[in-house]
C-alpha cells in the first residue's frame, strides 16, 4: 500500500494499470497491432488457439478432456506409442515388455525372446514365399475308360522309285559307284567294268565329290608301317578294312578356303551315305509330277485291309510320296470322312494289313533293307518316318498293341510350353498342328535356306526357294553337314526356340512277332495271293508281311499338372506360422501395420517441427522481426490465431520504440504465459 500511495503522490499510475496498458499497447510501426498477442498452434492433438483476454492475469490455454477426440490423433512420442501398442495389442508376449519394466532382467529377456520369435516367423515366411514363386507343380494321374478314336497309321514301301523308271537319271551315278567299289574293295558288280581300274584323277573329273580312302591321323606312324609291312598286298591300293583307314568324301565352301572330310568307319555306311548325297542332287532336278504311278494304286502294295472286321475302301486312306521311303499310305487320317472308333480292345477290333514286300525292282545301291516302314500318329500331326517309324520284317506277322496317354502341362510361370505354337519364333512349314518335331524340322529348314541358299529335299520347301543341287549351289553339301553338326549340338537354337506343346497325346506301342504264314499253311496262302493279287509264288515268305494294330485296352491314362502351392495354400501356411509363433490372427497383422504407420507419422511430424524451428528460431535478430512485420496476415500459418487489438489503445510512445526491436518468437514453442511475462517485463523496467 505504501508503494501505491507513493505512486499516486508522484503522479504515476498504479501498477495494474501499467500492466494492462502494456498489454493493450500495439507494436510501434507494425501494420498489425495485435501481432505480439499471437499464440502458436500446437502440432499434437488437443492444441487449439486461445484468444488473449484483457484481464490482469493471462488465461491458461484450454486443455482437451478425455471425452474430446479429434478426427485423427497421434501420440506425442515414441514411448507413448510403444506403451499404447504393448498394452492394447492382441499379439502374445508384447504386454510383457511393459508390465515388467520395473524388472530389467525380465524386460530384456522378453524383448530378446520376442525379437527372436519375430525373426523366426519371418524366416519361415521367406521360405514359404520362395516356394510359392518357384511355381512348383504336382502331377495328377487319372485313369479313364471310354470309346477311343483310332489313331492314324502311315505305312511306306521303303523304295522311293522303281529302278526301271529312274534308271536313266541314275545311270551315271551307278557307274561311278561301281567303279568306286572296285577301287576300294576290289568288288566287280558289273560286267561292263574294264579289267584295269580307272585312275583316281579320272574319277575326280567325272564327279565333284569322289569317295576316297583317308588315313586315320590318330594311329601312330610306327603302327601304320608295321601293318603295311605285314600286309600281303604289295600295291599302293590297300584294303579299307584296315583299322588305320577311313572312308569319306571331301566338301569345301564356295571359295575353297575351308574344307573338311565327311568320314565313316564303316565302308557300307560310307558308300550308302555318299550315294544318298548324290541321289539328293538328282532328285532336286526331277519335276514335281515325277512319281511312281504304278505303285500309286493301293492294291499293288497292300493285298488286304480290314478294320474292326470290315474291309477298307478308298475313302479310308490317303497317298503321298516320300523321297526316301517311297509311296506312303495314311489310314484313318484327317482326310477320312468318318474316323474309326474302337469300342472293344483286341486284335480282332483293330487294323489288319497284308503287305507286298518284294524287291524285284528296288534301287540296289539305295534301298538296302526290305520290308515296310510304319508309324502311328495323331490325325492332325504329320507322319515323321525317320523319327518315329519302325520297319516290318518280311515273312513275319507283326502285332502292335497300343495304349493311349494324354499329358496336359501348365503354361505361363509353371512351365515352358506353348498352347498352339503362335508364340514360337519359327514358321510352321507343315501347315499342321504344332508339335515339337514340326517346329524343329521347320527351324532346320529355315537355317538351311538362310545359310545355304537352298532347301533340303526331305523337309517342306518354303515358297520361291529351290531344292539344293550342287550344279546350282556348289557348296551346299559343305553347308549342310556343318549345319547338321551345329544342329546336333544345339548351336542353332532350335531346341531352345521350339518349346513343348502344353497338350500332347501319345501312343505307347509294344510289338510281338510270329512266323507267317506257317509251314503247313504257306502253300495255299501263297496260291490264293498269286491268283488274287498277282503275287510271285517263287518269292514265298520273302515277299509278304502281315501287320496287326489294335488297342490293348480301352483304359487310357491322363497326366495333368496342377499348381502345388496356390494362393489359398500360401495364405493358409502364412496364417499357420503366424499363429504358431504369436498366437494371433489377421487383425493382429492390421494392428502391426497401424503401429508402423503411426511410427512413420510421428517421425514425419518431428522432422517437420525441426525444420520449422530452424527457419523460425529467435536467433535470426532484427532481420527476422522486419520479415515478420512485413508479412501480410493472410500469408501467416493457418494455425496461428492473431489477437485483435483494442479500439481504444493508444499509439506507442517514442521511448519504447527502441525496446521493441526483439525478433519474433518461435510460434511453435510460444506459450501464453511466457508472452504475458515478456510484455510485463518490457513495460515496467523500474520495478523492484
Amino acid at each position: 500500500m505504501a508503494v501505491e500511495t507513493e505512486r499516486e503522490v508522484l503522479g504515476l499510475k498504479p501498477k495494474g494499470d501499467l500492466i494492462r496498458e502494456a498489454e493493450e499497447r500495439p507494436l510501434q510501426g507494425s501494420p498489425h497491432p495485435a501481432l505480439l498477442a499471437l499464440t502458436p498452434a500446437g502440432l499434437m492433438k488437443g492444441d487449439k488457439c486461445e484468444e488473449q483476454r484483457r484481464e490482469p492475469k493471462p488465461a491458461a490455454p484450454h486443455q482437451p478432456t478425455e471425452e474430446e477426440e479429434a478426427l485423427i490423433e497421434f501420440h506425442r512420442s515414441y514411448r507413448d506409442l510403444f506403451q499404447f501398442f504393448c498394452n492394447n495389442t492382441t499379439i502374445h508376449g508384447a504386454i510383457r515388455l511393459v508390465c515388467s519394466q520395473h524388472n530389467r532382467m525380465k524386460t530384456a529377456f522378453w524383448a530378446v525372446l520376442w525379437l527372436c520369435t519375430f525373426g523366426m516367423m519371418y524366416w519361415q515366411f521367406g521360405l514359404l514365399f520362395e516356394e510359392y514363386f518357384s511355381y512348383p507343380v504336382s502331377l495328377n494321374i487319372n485313369l479313364n475308360s471310354d470309346k477311343l478314336v483310332f489313331p492314324a497309321v502311315t505305312i511306306c514301301t521303303l523304295n522311293p522309285y522303281r529302278y526301271t523308271q529312274i534308271k536313266g537319271e541314275l545311270e551315271e551315278l551307278d557307274r561311278i559307284t561301281e567303279q568306286t567299289l572296285f577301287d576300294l574293295y576290289k568288288y566287280n558288280s558289273s560286267s561292263s567294268l574294264v579289267a584295269r581300274p580307272r585312275g583316281r584323277r579320272q574319277l575326280r573329273e567325272t564327279l565333284l565329290h569322289p569317295l576316297q580312302r583317308l588315313r586315320d591321323p590318330a594311329l601312330p606312324l610306327a603302327a601304320r608301317r608295321a601293318r603295311s609291312a605285314a600286309s600281303s598286298f604289295q600295291d599302293n591300293n590297300p584294303q579299307v578294312n584296315w583299322k588305320d583307314w577311313k572312308i569319306g568324301f571331301k566338301l569345301c565352301n564356295q571359295n575353297k578356303s575351308d574344307c573338311f572330310y565327311q568320314t565313316y568307319s564303316s565302308g557300307v555306311d560310307a558308300v550308302r551315305e555318299w550315294y544318298r548325297f548324290h541321289y539328293i542332287n538328282i532328285l532336286s532336278r526331277l519335276p514335281d509330277t515325277f512319281t511312281s504311278l504304278e505303285e500309286d494304286k493301293l492294291g499293288n502294295f497292300i493285298f488286304n485291309c480290314r478294320f474292326n472286321q470290315v474291309s477298307c475302301n478308298q475313302a479310308n486312306y490317303s497317298h503321298f510320296h516320300h523321297p526316301m521311303y517311297g509311296n506312303c499310305y495314311t489310314f484313318n487320317g484327317e482326310n477320312n470322312s468318318n474316323l474309326w472308333m474302337s469300342s472293344m480292345p483286341g486284335i480282332d477290333n483293330g487294323l489288319t494289313l497284308t503287305l507286298r514286300t518284294e524287291q524285284n525292282d528296288f534301287i540296289p545301291l539305295l534301298s538296302t533293307v526290305t520290308g515296310a516302314r510304319v508309324t502311328v500318329h495323331g490325325q492332325d500331326e504329320p507322319p515323321f518316318m525317320d523319327d518315329g517309324g519302325f520297319n516290318l520284317r518280311p515273312g513275319v506277322e507283326t502285332s502292335i498293341s497300343m495304349r493311349k496317354e494324354a499329358l496336359d502341362r501348365l503354361g505361363g510361370n509353371y512351365g515352358d510350353c506353348t498352347n498352339n505354337g503362335s508364340d514360337i519364333p519359327v514358321k510352321n512349314l507343315y501347315h499342321s498342328k504344332y508339335t515339337q518335331q514340326v517346329c524343329i524340322h521347320s527351324c532346320f529348314q529355315e537355317s538351311m535356306v538362310k545359310e545355304c541358299g537352298c532347301a533340303y529335299i526331305f523337309y517342306p520347301r518354303p515358297k520361291h526357294v529351290e531344292y539344293c543341287d550342287y550344279k546350282k549351289h556348289d557348296s551346299w553339301g559343305y553347308c549342310y553337314y556343318k549345319l547338321q553338326d551345329a544342329f546336333s549340338s544345339d548351336r542353332l537354337g532350335c531346341f531352345t526356340k521350339c518349346r513343348k506343346p502344353c497338350s500332347v497325346t501319345s501312343y505307347q506301342l509294344s510289338a510281338g512277332y510270329s512266323r507267317w504264314p506257317s509251314v503247313t499253311s504257306q502253300d495255299w496262302v501263297f496260291q490264293m495271293l498269286s491268283l488274287q493279287n498277282n503275287y510271285t509264288i517263287k518269292n514265298k515268305r520273302n515277299g509278304v508281311a502281315k501287320l496287326n494294330i489294335f488297342f490293348k485296352e480301352l483304359n487310357y491314362k491322363t497326366n495333368s499338372e496342377s499348381p502345388s502351392v496356390t494362393m489359398v495354400t500360401l495364405l493358409s501356411n502364412l496364417g499357420s506360422q503366424w499363429s504358431l509363433w504369436f498366437g494371433s490372427s489377421v487383425l493382429s497383422v492390421v494392428e502391426m501395420a497401424e503401429f508402423i504407420f503411426d511410427l512413420m507419422v510421428i517421425t514425419f511430424l518431428m522432422l517437420l517441427r525441426r525444420f520449422r524451428s530452424r527457419y523460425w528460431s529467435p536467433g535470426r535478430g532484427g532481420r527476422g522481426a522486419q520479415e515478420v512485420a512485413s508479412t501480410p496476415a493472410s500469408s501467416l500459418p493457418s494455425r496461428v490465431c492473431p489477437q485483435p487489438s483494442s479500439p481504444t489503445s493508444s499509439p506507442p510512445s517514442p521511448d519504447t520504440s527502441q525496446t521493441l526491436t526483439a525478433p519474433p518468437p518461435a510460434y511453435a514453442t510460444l506459450a501464453p504465459s511466457s508472452l504475458a511475462g515478456t510484455s510485463s517485463s518490457a513495460f515496467i523496467p523500474g520495478e523492484p
